[in-house]
């Protein structure tokens, strides 16, 4: 890659030392022997006493990770009062913590003192570890097995259908496109996982989701955090969001054990579960735990996926004009399905380049188990670390013009040559399980509202929010322009 392409012109310097590469960031030199570097670790300046980097922090997560990387270098420790923090960004990095030292670096859960979304998902496939996540990983991949995606697609498709009907009173008017796809994700992972419409509770959903998410990461992030037992406004309100939606998710499990209908869904799969060894099958909190897991993980990310890709399209006129002509040929009018996403390419690649973007989880956790080393740096037992997801996206060793939204790059082979400069739904033993799931919703959904409707953008100015996922801030107001549905061909 030429200097010429990188954003960041003056970033790097190389120059060859006793047949080693010294590669120097922004101050931070490290070697690079046999392409296997090794990384000197840079404090980012500008702590103070007690708090460390908190206030910048909080004020703006995202654009700290991201400025500090960029000024700084690939490794980082930062400190959020006295927790300190590892923040790595190079692939290098992220392939040694997620996949091959992924037994000593594990999520963070403490039933004894849970934060951040272990507040929430409790010791659920997100946030569990050890003996617990692999017994219920192997309880639940099978669902989510690529065999099943044909079948799930239908149903997509169809809560597609039903949530754009719901748009024809508003043609013509704006939308917060955000929200609206909260509201479809919500309910297509409620219908092909669970069978079950959630339509009547969305907006008490939506708002529970909301909250919830955000105290979580709040806990995390500030360790300045009240505990959850002094009864502040904002306790009693998490509380009680917390309060409805288990009361939704228990109400869930006991319908489905009343009736004893059997669907085939992820909520038969939970209930008929049986340990091999013991013979028993998960408790009716380790139920909860993977039903609340796979209903707010299994369409938040989707939905934030989606905002971006119409945010994107929308001040994009040319990708989106060769995205609605591909839709138009390939559809012709017709609802589509699995089998046409092998002739949607661009939109394939479309939602692949806003992956890249703005992945919908912009930095990974993880926490030492052990004292180790990652990259020549040495890390102490109980590390904190973050995998910088969002930094790797747009690393200019990596991706020519790491700025710009091509799609384009999906189709001509410029993939990094490096895997792990591109991971939206992580890597190694931890991959996402929706992965084929996610990947067969996004593009489904742009290709099935985008035959019908050109969506514009109808304010100046959209801001990604780090709270866990990356949201746009304030949400995303759209005008729904109705499109000429085109008249299949004949012969």
């Amino acid at each position: 890659m030429s200097k010429t392409q990188r954003p960041y012109p003056s970033r790097h310097s190389i120059s060859k030392v006793s047949g080693l590469q010294r590669r120097s960031v922004v101050g931070s030199p490290y070697l690079m022997p046999n392409s296997a570097p090794a990384f000197t670790l840079v404090d980012v300046p500008g702590a103070i006493p007690l708090l460390g980097h908190l206030g910048a922090f909080r004020k703006q997560p995202l654009e700290m990770l991201t400025t500090w990387w960029r000024r700084h270098g690939d490794t980082l420790r930062f400190r959020l009062g006295r927790r300190t923090l590892y923040l790595f960004s190079h692939p290098d990095l992220a392939e040694e913590v997620l996949v091959k030292q992924s037994d000593r670096f594990v999520k963070v859960y403490d039933p004894q003192r849970p934060t951040g979304l272990a507040l929430v998902l409790g010791n659920g496939l997100v946030t569990s570890s050890g003996e617990v996540w692999k017994r219920h990983r192997r309880i639940i991949q099978p669902i989510f097995h690529r065999s099943r995606m044909a079948e799930m697609a239908d149903r997509m498709a169809q809560v597609g259908e039903q949530r754009m009907a719901a748009w024809n009173g508003h043609a013509g008017g704006t939308v917060d496109i955000a929200a609206e796809m909260m509201q479809l994700a919500l309910e297509v992972i409620s219908q092909t996982m669970f069978s079950a419409s959630m339509t009547q509770h969305i907006d008490r959903i939506s708002h529970a989701l909301q909250v919830s998410i955000k105290h979580a990461f709040d806990s995390f992030s500030n360790p300045l955090f009240l505990p959850l037992w002094v009864p502040t406004a904002r306790n009693r309100e998490f509380h009680a969001v917390m309060q409805f939606l288990d009361g939704l998710m228990y109400g869930l499990l006991a319908e489905r054990r009343q009736s004893r209908a059997h669907h085939g869904d992820l909520l038969d799969l939970l209930l008929q579960a049986r340990d091999e060894e013991t013979g028993k099958g998960l408790t009716d909190q380790e139920l909860r735990d993977e039903a609340l897991t796979i209903f707010a993980a299994g369409h938040e990310t989707t939905a934030n996926a989606l905002a971006w890709t119409w945010y994107l399209l929308a001040t994009h006129p040319e990708v989106r004009a060769r995205f609605h002509e591909e839709v138009d040929r390939v559809l012709q009018g017709r609802t589509p399905n699995a089998e046409d996403l092998q002739h949607l390419p661009y939109t394939r690649a479309i939602f692949e380049e806003s992956l890249r973007l703005y992945p919908p989880a912009p930095a990974v956790q993880r926490k030492a188990t052990t004292q180790t080393t990652v990259g020549g740096i040495s890390l102490p037992e109980g590390a904190f670390v973050l995998v910088g997801t969002y930094n790797l996206h747009r690393h200019p060793d990596f991706w020519p013009n790491p700025e710009e939204f091509r799609p384009e790059r999906w189709l001509d082979a410029e993939r990094p040559s490096n895997r792990y400069a591109y991971m939206p739904f992580g890597a190694g033993p931890r991959t996402c399980v929706g992965l084929h799931f996610a990947s067969l919703e996004g593009p489904l959904l742009l290709a099935l509202i985008g035959h019908r409707y050109d969506l514009q953008l109808a304010q100046e100015k959209v801001e990604p929010y780090l709270m866990v996922t990356l949201r746009p801030k304030g949400g995303i107001r759209m005008t729904l322009q109705p499109r000429k549905i085109p008249v299949p061909s004949i012969g």
